[in-house]
């Protein structure tokens, strides 16, 4: 009886369907790691990623389209960071706050019609206190009005790639058509953290507008990561009703800077707890292995007609792959895509071909490799000297 007993429960065992574990995990778990993991539990959506190779280390249902609330202010930020860089923007510019402006509800830096502020004191209200009148100032200053400012964000947002991203104001506000996912927020604070002089905004726990006059301002950080997290230093933090509580986080250690989204939190308790259990998770099991140092010559190629004969790819910065700690290195392997030859001129920052870095098969970053400098087309002198240095040098 026993024995007849045991076989019916193996038979019964072996009658299961087996699910491949991509199945199992569907949206969620350790990227291309076979792990399942449990992070972000209460999060209707999240991301984690590498910020320096774009890694997602982790995911759930991460492209999900939701309402972002005041995460929208990474895209305005980095707009801002954009015209600034590009001598459009400085940080000593006055703003003057229009009527529209300072009619903003929700978090404000209580802008009045008229006040004039700078670019820097506007930015510390987005970063910090996540102003949506500060937000407006700013856009209507780099756009004219916020309408057209828009329109800026999301022709961003595509040429960006995000799929899954549609804005229909600056700041975040509940309006239709306005959305966002885990993944794409992540890929815009990817961009945002190019600039690092965002962080001594979105670093700072305390400051202060309207030092010198009579109503100062206290600023705190809504992100309280800043001040509780080791290496926190960033992004935003969003609310309403309906997106409930948000946040796109950074942080930095040991050269590692990591980013981790989530969306749909139900308290600010537990959305700064997971976003820290997943920046705990990252640091502990994952690593940066460098592969070229900034400046080390990856490739040559052969330039015609230029005014110098060859190009040198050089790494325009240090290049690294993400890699699980322990991982042995032997199985990495690289592939470089360029041609064997170009045309002059050549621009500075031309993009030439990549690197392509994998292990045992699966593609673990991709680089672009630019031109480190320009390359005119060569006079007809040096065409000939070319050319008879080749027909009559003779090998001894």
């Amino acid at each position: 009886m026993k024995r007849m007993l045991i076989s019916g429960l193996m038979a019964l065992i072996l009658a299961m369907p087996v699910w491949p574990a991509a199945a199992l995990a569907e949206d969620e778990g350790a990227h291309n790691s076979g792990e399942v993991l449990t992070l972000a539990e209460n999060a209707r959506s999240a991301v984690l990623i590498d910020a320096d190779t774009g890694t997602i280390i982790y995911e759930k249902h991460s492209h999900e389209k939701l309402p972002p609330a005041s995460i929208t202010k990474i895209m305005t930020m980095l707009l801002t960071m954009e015209a600034i860089d590009a001598g459009r923007l400085k940080l000593s510019d006055k703003v003057t706050t229009s009527d529209r402006a300072s009619s903003m509800g929700g978090s404000q830096i209580f802008l009045e019609t008229g006040e004039e502020m700078t670019v820097d004191d506007l930015l510390k209200g987005v970063a910090m206190a996540s102003g949506n009148d500060a937000s407006v100032a700013l856009a209507e200053k780099i756009a004219g009005t916020e309408q057209e400012f828009v329109k800026l964000m999301n022709e961003r947002a595509q040429e960006l790639g995000l799929k899954d991203t549609h804005f229909a104001n600056c700041n975040g506000l509940p309006v239709a058509n306005h959305y966002s996912s885990a993944h794409d927020i992540a890929i815009m604070s990817r961009e945002l953290l190019k600039y690092e002089g965002i962080t001594k905004y979105t670093g700072s726990y305390q400051d202060y507008l309207r030092k010198d006059s009579p109503k100062p301002f206290w600023l705190v950080n809504t992100n309280k990561l800043v001040r509780f997290y080791s290496g926190a230093d960033g992004l935003k933090t969003g609310y309403t009703s309906e997106a409930k509580f948000c946040l796109a986080a950074t942080a930095k250690r040991d050269g590692m800077r990591l980013i981790a989204v989530v969306l749909g939190e139900p308290n600010t308790k537990t959305r700064n707890s997971e976003v820290s259990a997943m920046f705990d998770y990252a640091f502990s099991q994952y690593a940066l292995q460098p592969i070229y140092k900034a400046g080390e010559v990856i490739g040559k190629v052969k330039v015609l007609k230029g005014e110098t004969a060859q190009l040198e790819l050089t790494a325009s910065r240090t290049m690294s792959v993400l890699v699980k700690k322990g991982t042995k290195l032997e199985n990495i392997s690289q592939k470089l895509d360029i041609p064997d030859k170009i045309a002059a001129p050549i621009s500075k920052g031309q993009l030439i071909g990549e690197l392509i870095i994998t292990q045992d098969g699966r593609t673990l970053a991709q680089f672009d490799l630019t031109a480190a400098s320009s390359v005119k087309k060569a006079g007809w002198w040096t065409l000939f000297k070319r050319t008879a240095s080749q027909m009559f040098f003779v090998d001894s």
